[in-house]
Parts: structure tokens; sequence; C-alpha cells
């Protein structure tokens, strides 16, 4: 039998916050095996990596700031490195791209704020279906503007709701869509039925449902499928007054398409977190529109998302110690 203790300390890297907030709880699932916490320096080397939320920070997979580009630069430039566990619910950052490239496993934290996403995609939809674009525009020029001035809001119940996705966010957000009386419809990876009351379709089919859509909300990852899923062919296909809901990824949509679809109003509204490119240009049509709700992509952000990153990271920990197969390892 093996002795844990006699083999070779496994490297951990992690930033310095992470080791003072979690280092003991690491060190508890890991038990007897040796190992030592690594920091994000030149020339470190290190077996597997957790990169927590203070490490991203502000930056964004397209304006990284210095104390992040060091994180991803020891990682990059560790040759031993085997996995790294990510505290976001996508890996499409370049950095994982290239580090999955060299057959390094990438695992997510998927699910972790799933429950927060969605909640936030819900208030992005009741916000645009109850007008409060136009309530609040009235509050700060002080007017007094009843909605039953500019034509009554239509009954969610009885409307039908595209979810694009089907992972822990999208099955979330279906779960407060049925209980507002919506009819759901499910795209997703496959056609098989998400349930069998749900018509479901491949994303390769989005167009068929798109002329029914009156709203439709985008949860899925991005992946060679889904990039430009939404071109201006697609977003044409919407009916008029159609919203948009967008907490997935801004490169899934023709960005230009949709701003012209919404000024001119064929589009009823928008709700993004998202965008493609982050930070959101200050030139961008896209903040100064009257029906488009434009958050930092913030849709996931919750005082309880990093306790359950942390239970995420150790349950894989253990796993990857006992060579078993991870939890959203990314393929």
């Amino acid at each position: 039998m093996s002795d844990d203790r006699a083999m070779p300390a496994l490297r951990i890297l992690l930033s310095d916050a992470a080791r003072e907030r979690v280092g003991a709880v690491i060190s508890s699932a890991m038990g007897p095996r040796a190992h030592c916490f690594v920091a994000p320096r030149s020339g470190v080397d290190a077996d597997l990596a957790l990169v927590t939320r203070d490490v991203t920070g502000l930056s964004t997979k397209h304006a990284v700031l210095p104390e992040t580009q060091a994180f991803y630069d020891a990682m990059l430039g560790a040759p031993s490195l085997r996995w790294v566990h990510v505290h976001s619910a996508g890996a499409d950052r370049p950095v994982y791209v290239e580090l999955r490239a060299r057959d390094v496993a990438i695992s997510t934290s998927s699910g972790a704020n799933a429950a927060v996403v969605a909640q936030t995609a819900l208030a992005g939809l009741l916000a645009l279906a109850r007008r409060f674009p136009q309530l609040m525009r009235a509050q700060r020029e002080r007017t007094w503007a009843p909605l039953i001035g500019t034509g009554l809001p239509r009954d969610l119940a009885g409307q039908t709701a595209v979810v694009v996705g089907w992972g822990p966010i999208g099955q979330q957000i279906a779960a407060f869509l049925r209980l507002l009386g919506l009819r759901l419809v499910v795209v997703r990876a496959s056609a098989e039925p998400a349930a069998a009351d749900i018509e479901t379709l491949a994303f390769e089919d989005i167009g068929r449902v798109l002329p029914r859509a009156d709203w439709l909300l985008l949860a899925c990852p991005l992946t060679s499928r889904t990039r430009g899923l939404l071109d201006a062919g697609a977003i044409a296909r919407l009916p008029r007054g159609a919203h948009l809901v967008n907490v997935a990824r801004g490169e899934l949509i023709d960005e230009q398409a949709l701003i012209e679809a919404l000024a001119s109003g064929r589009l009823g509204g928008a709700y993004l977190d998202v965008f493609a490119h982050e930070p959101l240009p200050p030139e961008s049509a896209l903040w100064g529109l009257d029906n488009v709700i434009a958050t930092p992509h913030s849709a996931g952000f919750s005082d309880g998302n990093a306790s359950r990153v942390i239970e995420l990271f150790i349950d894989n920990l253990r796993r990857w110690l006992a060579g078993e197969k991870l939890l959203n390892d990314v393929a």
C-alpha cells in the first residue's frame, strides 16, 4: 500500500487571499497527502490551481488587469500543471483554451451561482414586462406618467418564452417562468426533450421557434455551436415587440444587428448583462437606448457564491486525488 506522506508534495497554486481564507479547508481535504501552496510568480511550478474570484477581480476576458495576468502567466508557465478549477460557470477565456490545448483538465463551478443568475434574469424579464425603464425615466424627469397613458403591458401568462441552454441556470429560469404561466420552449445541445411536456430543439434549429418567441432568454455556454447563434437573420425572425434577456455570453449575438432592432423599436426591449466586448465601450449605443437595461456582467454576484465554489472545488479535489472523473469537467 502506498504511503501518501511519502509521495512528492502536490503544489497547489492559489492567490494569497484564497490561501488565507480557505487554505486550512483545502489542507483538511488533502488528509495525509503531502502538499504545499505556491503563490503566482514567475518561474513557479504547480500541479493544480484554484482560480478564485479575487484572481479575476475586475478583469474581463477582453481587458485583463496586471494582477490577473500574473496569475494567468503563472499557470501558463507551470510545466507540471495538470488541473485547474475555475470559480466561474464558463471557461471560454483564452487562458483556459490555451491550457486545454496542453491537456490540462479544466473544471468549472457551474451551478454555484445558478440560482442567483436565474433570479437576475427573472428580475430583468419582470422589469421589462412591467416597463420599469419607462417608469424610471419618468421618475428621473419628475413626470407623473401612469402606464395607462401609453398602453397597458401584456399579461405574462400565456406568452411564449424560449430558453436557450439547459444547464443549472436554464433549468432554474424555466422553473420561474412556468410559475408565472408562460409557455416554455427549450433550445439545447440536443433535441432530446428537456421534459416530457417541454418542446425541445437543438441549437441549429433555433430559427424554427424564433417567430413564436415573446421572450428569448440566453443561458447557454459559448461554444463553436453557439457563437453567433443570433445573427442578423435570426434576430429578424423574432416577432415585433419581442424581448431578449442575455445572462450567457455577448458573443452569442450579432450586437450591431441587435442595436438596430432595438433602436428601431422592432424589438420591445432587452436586459443584457454580457456584451461582445467587455467592459462595454462608453460609445456603445446600448448605454443610451430607452428600452435596454444594461448591467456590467454582474448577474451572478452574491455573497454566498465563494463558499459554494469552494465546496465544489473540495469535492473535485477528493475526486482528483482518487483518480475519479471531475464534476463540471470541460470536455
